[in-house]
């Protein structure tokens, strides 16, 4: 906590954000967003037919793949896979909540693709791949000195105060992860997939959930437990992030907490 909030007084620029209630995903009409919509086949031609060549990695809800437009952008494409378990619900919730934010330390969304039960999500695309391919290879890891590894994490640290205190409502994660953490050409940290994440009103402090999504051990105790979340939640996943940059180590080695009667 206290190496959060010593990172977060080093942010030299404020951001401010315009999201208002109506972003809430649960209201809106995904077809609405037409200006990030994209053909279908226009993001098939730009990845090859999802070819395995441009097959980058697998998260939890499905491939991610590279591709370049006909403006030679280059992309990345997660298409979700259809037993992933993001609905639409959360597929909405990604696109409206992603297309919001501008943040140096966030993922930029460029847009989006539906198609019978075909779901894509177009982002820029991110050279060095997940910090979790440094952090976590005997090798790559080398490339990770102190500099490197303290940018990252105040990289991610300004990109969790935007997320916190500098839009007009509150925003939790709920993921962050060394999965989640993308990095550009120059090593710079930006947080990704906000399919998890929730939008808190002004005079919200605290959620409460039935549906536990996220992964264990970056999961505060409260939330794994109780489905209680907060901004505290994220500062925890953030801890134990620290926690592995500073050792090197997977969360899976640190000594894990238990309910007690």
């Amino acid at each position: 906590m206290l190496l959060y909030h010593r990172l977060l007084h080093l942010v030299s620029e404020a951001f401010s954000n315009s999201l208002s209630v109506f972003l809430l995903a649960e209201t809106i009409d995904i077809e609405n967003v037409e200006s990030l919509q994209y053909n279908f086949s226009t993001i098939k031609d730009a990845t090859d037919d999802f070819s395995q060549e441009n097959k980058l990695g697998a998260g939890g809800f499905g491939p991610v793949y590279r591709g370049k437009l006909g403006d030679g952008r280059e992309v990345a494409v997660k298409r979700l896979a259809q037993n992933s378990g993001q609905g639409d619900v959360e597929f909405k919730n990604e696109v409206l909540l992603v297309a919001k934010l501008q943040h140096r330390n966030l993922v930029r969304l460029i847009g989006f693709s539906i198609e019978g039960s075909e779901r894509l999500l177009i982002y820029e695309y991110m050279p060095n791949a997940s910090l979790d391919n440094f952090l976590f290879d005997p090798i790559k890891r080398t490339f990770l000195d102190w500099e490197k590894r303290y940018n990252i994490i105040n990289g991610v640290a300004k990109g969790l105060l935007y997320l916190h205190e500098d839009s007009r409502l509150m925003i939790i994660h709920r993921d962050l992860k060394a999965s989640n953490v993308l990095l550009d050409a120059e090593m710079n940290a930006k947080i990704a997939d906000f399919g998890m994440a929730k939008l808190f009103k002004a005079e919200e402090t605290q959620g409460d959930t039935s549906r536990i999504v996220g992964t264990y051990g970056y999961m505060a105790p409260e939330y794994a437990m109780h489905g209680q979340f907060s901004v505290k939640s994220d500062v925890f996943s953030f801890g134990v992030l620290v926690l592995e940059m500073i050792t090197g180590q997977k969360k899976s080695i640190f000594p894990e907490w238990r309910e007690h009667p």
